[in-house]
């Protein structure tokens, strides 16, 4: 009792920074930003993380219910199109009651549950009705290969169990007139050096059991990072040819909704889903 668990977080929700974020899919982005809250802590530990100076070493300010549902009041009030929680895993309890604080008020917004995709599927089942869009991952397809990269040797089964809940719950990507996300899923697909065949893997079972429908987001940005330097494979950039081997997948198992990151981009600060190439236009 009272002890930290793997995460690291406590009873108090901690937060490293907030605000309108323009760094992510189209339909998440949209045209006003993203009211993206990046909470500390992470369920992984992954040895390539580019947020860790707050996922892995904690650094953020705490925050009661209270201030965090003023600080969804803001983004709301700045005109933000969402309420994206970027890994709000070991904080739910606490942004589930500022969540009903701001929606007593009056104040609603589409809200995005942004994830790694290490989840329980019991956790997801409890975000039925308080999650709207489900921005997961699907990162490996091996134990052998979570195991090495986020110390998380069960990450394929729970992270593909939570894809098929979110699916149950959300379904499609549905987007409103002006092309900003409402409801559904969007899967993102991290090529990582010398796991090309990973995320292809990835995509197959994803057309298996889901079927091409589902809003794939195959992100070419990675880049060696705090303990992936100078370890192999993880410290280098991807390669064309893997870009290609995963693009090629894309086409050949018939996705239709989606994005492809573009080879090459330089990320300019932004987290993700700069410079990416829709795979068809938004409706």
């Amino acid at each position: 009792m009272g002890c930290l668990g793997y995460c690291r977080a406590g009873r108090t929700t901690q937060i490293f920074r907030y605000g309108s974020h323009s760094g992510e899919e189209p339909p998440i982005s949209g045209t006003r930003g993203s009211g993206a809250i990046f909470f500390s802590r992470c369920t992984l530990r992954c040895v390539y993380c580019q947020n860790y100076p707050w996922s892995q070493e904690g650094s953020g300010e705490t925050c009661t219910v209270e201030e965090l549902a003023g600080i969804l009041d803001a983004l709301r009030a700045e005109g933000c199109h969402n309420w994206n929680l970027v890994s709000p895993t070991s904080w739910l309890p606490m942004i589930v009651e500022a969540l009903k604080c701001v929606r007593k008020a009056g104040q609603n917004l589409p809200v995005v549950y942004n994830t790694s995709g290490f989840e329980r599927v019991e956790t997801v089942r409890a975000m039925a009705g308080k999650a709207d869009v489900y921005l997961t991952d699907l990162r490996y397809a091996s134990s052998e290969d979570a195991a090495r990269g986020s110390d998380a040797a069960v990450y394929v089964q729970y992270a593909r169990a939570a894809v098929l809940e979110m699916w149950r719950q959300a379904g499609p990507l549905v987007v409103d007139a002006a092309g900003v996300a409402m409801r559904g899923v969007i899967c993102r697909l991290l090529i990582l050096p010398g796991l090309a065949r990973e995320a292809c893997a990835s995509l197959e079972w994803l057309a298996e059991q889901i079927g091409p429908k589902m809003a794939v987001s195959v992100m070419a940005q990675y880049t060696p990072t705090y303990r992936a330097i100078g370890q192999v494979p993880w410290g280098r950039v991807i390669t064309r040819a893997e870009y290609d081997v995963v693009c090629r997948a894309v086409e050949r198992l018939g996705f239709t909704e989606g994005w492809i990151q573009d080879f090459g981009a330089a990320p300019g600060g932004k987290l993700a889903g700069f410079n990416m190439s829709p795979r068809r236009k938004t409706e």
